[in-house]
Order: structure tokens, then C-alpha cells, then sequence
């Protein structure tokens, strides 16, 4: 009998709630409906890098693929971005990584890999294959997935032969997959002491901004 005299005061509770108070709650529950819609309509751009991808030492909001998201929404694109840098990733990694990654759908597709490599001194044949196996791999799974290569050089004290194969392999895999290439990701930013971190190596948030729009002049005719 308790339980019953219990329940009917709830009923009543509920039943007083003010009209207001009910409009406002299906309006914010029809709000977030809405925008969870929308944001499953978004277009994916995916960028799959290394730590300069991943905005090394530095807060994620501050890497270059955030800022590309910034310049998305200022525009009202329907396009969401998703920061898959990893710090230390050679191709060979990141040909073994690319299958995890692509289990959910890709619109655009940027290629960011290979300085580590050289860095390394890791044979151009070698890079150029794994390389190659990332595009077929995406381009197996997602057909119409737009694909953007990120080039890289490497400093010449590999040898200038080197130096020249390693930035060959670029151009010669975006003439082969019809891609467009960002001819050389970090330029304006290397060797500028003011725009890398003390190693020389990654950008500071300022060399990130370049970076960006370095990006983006080959990234917006493929929106």
C-alpha cells in the first residue's frame, strides 16, 4: 500500500511539472538529437603521419590537422578530422597500422610518412613500397576515397643521390595514382630555428600555422 501511495505521488509530480519546463526538455533533447545527426553526416579527412601529424610536445589542438578542423568550420564545411599522427612512425609502421585504422570510412585520405626514414637512412626501394602499399590499401577499401600526399626531402648527409631518390618518391607515386602532392610538407618551417622546437626537427605552434596552410592550398579544390 505504501509502494502504491508512493508511485501515485509521482505520478502527480510529474504530471505538475510546468509546461515550460516540459518544452525545454524535449527541446534540448531534440537539439542534441540533431546535432549528434549531424555529426555523423560529416565527411571523414583522416591524417596518417608521424610525430609531425601528431603535433610532437605540443597540445593536439595545436597541430596542424586541428587547424585545418578550424578553418573547416569557419567556412561551414561539413567535414570532420581526425588526428591519426604517431611519433616515430617509419612506413613500414604505418603500412602495418593503416589496416586498424581504415575500419571506419575515409573521405580524404593525407599521407604523411617517410621522414623517419630518412632520417634513418632507410632504403628509397623500401620506402617506396610501403608507401605504394598504403595507397593500394586505401584505395581497396575505400574506392572513392580521395587521397593527399604529404612530400617530404631529407638533409643531404645521406648523399646527395639519396636526397634526390627520397624526394623522387613522391612525385613519382602521385603521378602514378593520379593523387595530388604537397611538393615538400615543411616548407617555409625547416631549417628556420624560430619555427622548430629545440631538436631542430618538429615545428613550434607557429610552424604548425604553416604547415596548415601548406595543407590546405592542396586540400580545398578536393573538398
Amino acid at each position: 500500500m505504501n509502494r502504491s501511495i508512493i508511485l501515485i505521488g509521482l505520478y502527480l509530480l510529474m504530471a505538475c511539472q510546468p509546461e515550460s519546463q516540459k518544452e525545454q526538455s524535449n527541446t534540448t533533447s531534440a537539439e542534441k538529437s540533431e546535432a549528434v545527426k549531424s555529426e555523423q553526416q560529416k565527411k571523414t579527412i583522416l591524417f596518417f603521419g608521424n610525430s609531425i601529424t601528431a603535433g610532437y610536445q605540443l597540445d593536439l589542438s595545436e597541430a596542424f590537422p586541428a587547424l585545418i578542423q578550424e578553418r573547416l568550420d569557419s567556412l561551414g564545411l561539413n567535414y570532420r578530422t581526425v588526428n591519426a599522427g604517431l611519433s616515430g612512425e617509419t612506413t613500414a609502421s604505418g603500412n602495418s597500422r593503416v589496416d586498424w585504422v581504415l575500419k571506419n570510412p575515409v573521405d580524404i585520405f593525407v599521407l604523411e610518412l617517410g621522414a623517419n626514414d630518412g632520417l634513418r637512412g632507410i632504403g628509397v626501394a623500401e620506402a617506396r613500397k610501403n608507401l605504394e602499399s598504403i595507397i593500394e590499401k586505401v584505395k581497396t577499401k575505400y574506392p572513392e576515397c580521395k587521397i593527399l600526399l604529404a612530400g617530404m626531402m631529407v638533409p643531404p648527409n645521406m648523399g646527395q643521390d639519396y636526397s634526390d631518390n627520397f624526394q623522387k618518391i613522391y612525385t613519382d607515386l602521385a603521378e602514378k595514382y593520379g593523387i595530388p602532392l604537397i611538393p615538400f610538407l615543411l616548407e617555409g618551417v625547416a631549417g628556420n630555428s624560430e619555427l622548430n622546437l629545440e631538436d631542430g626537427i618538429h615545428p613550434t605552434p607557429d610552424g604548425h600555422e604553416i604547415l596548415a596552410e601548406n595543407v590546405w592550398k592542396h586540400l580545398a579544390p578536393m573538398l
